[in-house]
């Protein structure tokens, strides 16, 4: 039995498509003639009924800060700090309502699932969002298979990927393949390949990002990275180049960890954000001298893919009951390999007296 999916799920995603702000439960500004105590027993003294366990995964999670940042649980509260509590439940029902959904399942046996998500869909039900997610429909699919979801915690759900994320996610059919999964996440060995198209011509043929990534301290619906490994969790990211296109880049990506937002948020930080990606910057022109017939091309390049450029193409893992390695891939989406070929023939068609002078 999983005690708390939230300590396996990988690929968090937050509720980007809801324009309701977190909702502050508390704020404290710590008193003068206050003793130095641990932050976790002094915020436990403040909220009836909560546990210290509670309280220090509240702390992990980054829903608790003091003076705008994430913490540790054994941090010495100091007179002054502010302390901010963020409410983690849904002032809506949380019940999910099974729903007759269009499925796209790429393969499927009496253990898992393999489903491959479009463009748009939200994996599970959130803050506004609370029909028409991949887990409604799983869970109405599920039903009408007569397979007992009652120990399968978010209806077998083991990742995610964001709503305009496209591609491939694992679903357990079993409670023994939920955890069987699960510990392969957080193991780090499931093979994860995306495939992504990012603004500017990187340096190296390939590399790793390594950088810490917690929620940001004043946008709680952004991700932000912390090279130091000051705050938030471990997270690696390995990038291969694909093909260059002078402006922009198409690179393979490979998790070895899954943090939310992970590959957009390492990307914006070495300077090539995901193309169209307006959380992260990648909704402008980032590359290229900005000239109207240049402009033209790269708006219409966002008209046909109004969305980030990145796709979960392969997924990988030891199945849970044949314990054999098993690869499943997937197609890009016609968005975007249609934006990838107006850029392949846009930069073939580029002389080089073009190219020197949008340098």
């Amino acid at each position: 039995m999983i005690d708390d999916i939230d300590d396996i799920i990988d690929d968090d995603e937050l509720d980007e498509q809801s324009d309701t702000p977190p909702v502050i439960r508390l704020k404290i500004t710590v008193d003068k003639g206050q003793e130095s105590t641990r932050i976790d027993k002094f915020v436990m003294s403040k909220i009836e009924h909560a546990t210290r366990n509670k309280i220090q995964q509240a702390i992990e999670q980054e829903v608790i800060l003091v003076n705008g940042l994430p913490t540790k649980a054994n941090y010495k509260i100091r007179p002054l700090d502010e302390i901010t509590v963020f409410e983690t439940r849904s002032q809506e029902s949380t019940e999910v309502i099974p729903e007759e959904l269009e499925l796209d399942i790429v393969y499927e046996d009496d253990d898992v699932m393999i489903i491959h998500k479009p463009v748009g869909m939200v994996v599970h039900p959130g803050n506004g969002n609370y029909t028409g997610t991949l887990v409604n429909g799983l869970l109405h699919y599920l039903n009408k298979q007569n397979v007992d979801t009652t120990n399968l915690q978010r209806v077998g759900l083991v990742h995610r990927i964001d709503k305009n994320t496209s591609g491939l996610l694992v679903i357990a059919k079993t409670e023994l393949a939920m955890t069987y999964l699960a510990k392969q996440f957080k193991a780090h060995t499931v093979h994860r390949r995306y495939i992504a198209l990012v603004w500017g011509d990187l340096e190296n043929d390939e590399g790793t990002i390594e950088a810490h990534i917690g929620r940001h301290p004043k946008h709680r619906k952004k991700m932000e990275t912390f090279p130091d490994g000051e705050y938030g969790k471990e997270a690696v990211t390995h990038y291969k180049v694909i093909e260059r296109f002078n402006y922009v880049t198409l690179v393979e990506l490979r998790l070895e960890t899954g943090r939310t937002h992970q590959i957009r948020v390492h990307m914006k930080m070495i300077g090539h954000p995901l193309f169209n990606d307006g959380t992260y910057g990648g909704d402008k022109i980032v590359k290229g001298t900005v000239f109207t017939k240049y402009k033209q091309f790269v708006e219409n390049c966002f008209k046909i893919m109004p969305r980030h450029a990145l796709h979960a193409k392969e997924l990988g893992f030891e199945h849970p009951a044949t314990k054999k390695q098993v690869l499943f891939n997937s197609e890009l989406p016609d968005d975007m390999v249609q934006v990838i070929e107006k850029w392949r023939t846009y930069t073939k068609g580029m002389s080089k007296q073009t190219k020197e002078k949008m340098g």
